[in-house]
């Protein structure tokens, strides 16, 4: 064999490895798209421009629900942080999933045997990795390398400080920085850049192979800490709304750089993106009073009114999923579960959740809503959602409302409409016995 055939033989050899390379990658992303749920902190129902905010700055947050589908009436959960992010995880309401409300420095968290998505993708052969705010435990069976989670960056409690990493409350103050059960130390660097980084260089080292990673962001939740520029921009916005928006804009930044990120890797195409915000706006005195809007929507964290589960939410797959249409329909923080189950071709579910595959709704606007009825609790309150009616039940006060034409829970339609209190009540009562019985 001469030299020139010899070149043109290698050529040749490459050119088929290159391609078979390639067809196998495209084979791989056909089966196994990366995920990357990004879950915002406390984010106000209308908080994004393309959800209605006049006053704020969301370019990065806007961009990708334009290549998304977008939900308008998309419930958290639970009105409260941890509860919330068992429905996402566990695909369960928080009742069925072990966890009534937030997990303290002295709780136990989130039991250990719920499955959570992270498990059933690592199952699958993905790499996961969970960076930013956890929120669900700190033994080592419930933080998150515990949970499903090959690789963890981030704070374990419900808030801390983004430059010192310190969780401050009522005492002692703590330091809250881990990284894969150590201890970690990075004083002055801002928590939100950290989280980029970290979850850059997972996305850098997993790039070849199916990945999962949850970036639960902890903006625009309190501390307020938005970056000198934004406060700046923000300056002649009232009080306290300058300061929430300034961290929110800032978190927005923070999204669109991780965003970079995927594209820069030529990614975008094979990821799935899912967004949320864990619930509504919060009005606590550490968050200045308020700061979030729930616009026309009555309630805000804590509550059971629309203001304070009704959030935004966004999934996006281009060449995938639909590109910029918006979907009325009924939808929950559970319902994710199963529908990155279905996305990732993977069998449903083999134990009770709650949850149901949103891709007959993503597909169509004409698709009937996925839950027949959706049920919350939290604290001595309970709600449930059927169709149009939304009755609530804080001890003997019941009320009834017709979400689509009352969005601002204004009318109590109780004497009106006596025979759909009466089902409702029914229908939340039989929810609730389930949740007693064995699981």
């Amino acid at each position: 064999m001469n030299k020139i055939h010899l070149i043109k033989t290698v050529v040749l050899s490459t050119t088929m490895l290159f391609a078979a390379s390639c067809r196998a990658l495209s084979n791989r992303v056909a089966e196994k798209p990366n995920v990357i749920i990004i879950f915002t902190d406390d984010q106000g129902t209308v908080d994004m421009n393309i959800y209605g905010a006049k006053d704020l700055a969301t370019p990065h947050m806007d961009s990708l629900a334009k290549r998304s589908v977008r939900f308008t009436q998309f419930y958290a959960a639970a009105p409260v942080c941890s509860p919330s992010r068992v429905g996402l995880m566990t695909g369960r309401t928080p009742q069925h999933g072990g966890l009534n409300g937030n997990v303290g420095l002295d709780s136990v968290g989130m039991p250990s045997s719920q499955v959570t998505i992270a498990e059933e993708l690592k199952k699958a052969g993905y790499a996961t990795a969970q960076i930013g705010k956890w929120h669900l435990g700190h033994s080592e069976q419930t933080v998150p390398n515990g949970q499903g989670f090959d690789h963890a960056f981030g704070h374990l409690v419900g808030c801390i400080d983004n430059y010192s990493h310190f969780f401050y409350w009522n005492g002692p103050n703590k330091h809250d920085l881990w990284r894969n059960g150590k201890e970690v130390f990075y004083p002055g660097q801002f928590f939100q850049d950290l989280m980029v980084k970290e979850a850059s260089e997972f996305i850098d080292n997993n790039k070849d192979k199916p990945f999962f990673v949850y970036f639960a962001i902890n903006g625009p939740h309190y501390p307020y800490q938005g970056t000198p520029e934004w406060l700046e921009y923000y300056k002649d916005l009232p009080y306290p709304r300058n300061l929430y928006a300034a961290f929110l804009s800032t978190t927005d930044e923070r999204i669109g750089a991780l965003l970079k990120k995927v594209d820069d890797l030529g990614l975008t195409k094979d990821t799935i993106v899912i967004f949320q915000s864990d619930h509504g706006a919060s009005k606590e005195v550490r968050a200045h009073g308020g700061g979030g809007s729930s616009g026309p929507h009555r309630g805000e964290k804590f509550s059971l009114y629309e203001g304070g589960l009704r959030i935004p939410a966004i999934i996006s797959w281009p060449g995938h999923l639909p590109k910029n249409k918006v979907r009325n329909q009924v939808a929950t923080g559970c319902d994710w579960y199963p529908t990155i189950l279905e996305l990732c071709k993977l069998p449903p579910a083999d134990h009770k959740i709650d949850g149901k595959s949103l891709m007959p709704i993503i597909k169509s606007a004409d698709a009937p809503s996925a839950h027949k009825s959706f049920n919350w609790k939290s604290g001595k309150t309970s709600a449930v959602r059927e169709g149009k009616w939304k009755l609530v039940v804080t001890g003997k006060k019941t009320e009834l409302y017709d979400i689509p034409n009352d969005l601002g829970e204004a009318k109590n339609l109780i004497e009106e409409y006596p025979e759909v209190v009466v089902h409702l009540k029914k229908v939340s009562q039989q929810y609730w016995k389930s949740v007693t019985q064995k699981k």
